[in-house]
């Protein structure tokens, strides 16, 4: 018998300045939501024309960009340029080293950017993306019709997603309309939560239940199995779980690694232009 996992802490998302020019509304990687293993950070972003997220560089980790409205482009030393517009997906692994510009396109996006922790063995791997438009990404409906689902990983009502991620994650992008019911395995002891977009729902079975509004990250509970979300108006929002790592952090700007020696040699590597970060002085972003 399934056990529906209860909301442990809810945090709204309050807007900052972010980048040159853009906003953010920024719930995991802020003082009040720490590391959520294997999550680093989660920002809803708003980026004019001209604002944005110019030259950086990361290692250790990944991220996802998932545009709502708007395009957002990207470029990096190594060559790689794209584009994304509404429903796209960029799944990016910065693994040993990725110097980028993150840029709107036209009259601005809006989004949102998951960090997503890499494990010590696959830190130091060369770096690679996974690209989907809007309707590459599988979609799936529940039975009553009341809530629809992009499912960009993991597996929802049966239906798997394309993307391939280096740790077991479940992502979802899920609408539900007034009155309806969204139901999601999720297994125990992951970490997993939702951040809810536009519209109020109440997170978790009964009298247990708890409404959370639009802009707030809701962590879920360990204990469970099943997360039930029913929308107390139409409502928007998205379901995010994975599995633990269970490895030490250390975290410094855009470098995540495991020790604080690991993060010392990144800084020097991006210094020097070395392991995995040749070129990357000489290069300047087109965009």
């Amino acid at each position: 018998m399934s056990v529906y996992k209860t909301v442990t802490k809810a945090v709204l998302s309050i807007e900052q300045d972010e980048g040159v020019g853009a906003r953010v509304r920024r719930s995991i990687g802020s003082g009040s939501l720490r590391n959520l293993d294997p999550f680093l950070m989660l920002d809803e972003f708003k980026s004019t024309n001209g604002a944005g997220f110019p030259n950086h560089p990361h290692r250790g980790f990944e991220t996802v960009s998932y545009m709502l409205n708007g395009k957002m482009q990207h470029e990096d030393f190594a060559g790689h340029k794209g584009t994304i517009g509404p429903g796209d997906l960029q799944w990016m692994t910065a693994g040993r080293g990725i110097l980028h510009s993150e840029m709107p396109a036209s009259d601005g996006g809006h989004g949102l950017q998951l960090w997503v922790n890499l494990p010590a063995k696959d830190k130091m791997m060369p770096p690679r993306y996974q690209e989907l438009l809007d309707k590459e990404v599988p979609r799936v409906t529940s039975e009553d019709g009341g809530a629809t689902v992009k499912v960009i990983a993991g597996k929802s009502y049966g239906v798997d997603a394309a993307v391939r991620t280096h740790t077991p994650i479940v992502y979802l992008d899920v609408r539900v309309q007034k009155d309806k019911v969204f139901e999601q395995e999720i297994p125990e002891n992951w970490t997993s939560f939702i951040y809810t977009l536009s519209g109020d729902v109440a997170v978790g079975d009964g009298d247990k239940a708890r409404v959370v509004e639009p802009h707030t990250t809701a962590v879920l509970s360990g204990e469970g199995d099943k997360l039930i979300v029913r929308a107390v108006e139409d409502a928007h929002f998205v379901v995010i779980g994975g599995q633990k790592i269970n490895e030490p952090i250390y975290q410094h700007g855009p470098f995540v690694m495991n020790t604080r020696e690991e993060i010392m040699q990144a800084f020097l590597d991006f210094q020097m232009g070395q392991n995995g970060f040749e070129g990357a002085h000489e290069w300047k972003s087109t965009i």
